[in-house]
């Protein structure tokens, strides 16, 4: 089953802000950083007290977070929000993937990687999109 939620993209303070969050909206909060993930390997040693994945659940709202991991793109405002596809199959996303690049700028390619499925595009509105699916088993 696919879900679409806000993802937010901080620099270095996620987990203080979702936190901050939860105590505004209550609910189970998830948050794993770096270190304490199947990226820690293959990120630089400045990076593994950040963030990589947190989730915000309520009975009323979901939020995903992570904190600004591409060292090759610069974090700017208009770019720290983006929708959020997760779950489903490969061959679901990439069906999805597709429709929305018509006319979009792919900045990332959907692909299997180590941990699964991801890619990313602006949409031909300006709407960032992020993809991602977990491997396979």
């Amino acid at each position: 089953m696919m879900t679409l939620t806000p993802y937010l993209l901080f620099d270095g303070t996620c987990h203080d802000a979702m936190e901050f969050y939860r105590t505004v909206f209550g609910g189970n909060l998830t948050s794993i950083k770096v270190k304490d993930s199947p990226a820690k390997d293959h990120m630089p040693a400045f990076q593994q007290e950040k963030t990589i994945n947190a989730r915000l659940r309520s009975d009323a709202i979901e939020i995903s977070a992570s904190d600004w991991l591409m060292l090759n793109r610069p974090r700017i405002p208009g770019n720290t929000v983006c929708l959020y596809l997760s779950g489903g199959t490969f061959d679901e996303l990439k069906t999805l993937f597709n429709k929305l690049s018509d006319g979009a700028e792919v900045t990332d390619p959907l692909k299997e990687m180590f941990f699964g499925a991801y890619g990313a595009l602006n949409d031909k509105f300006g709407v960032r999109w992020m993809f991602q699916s977990n491997k396979q088993e």
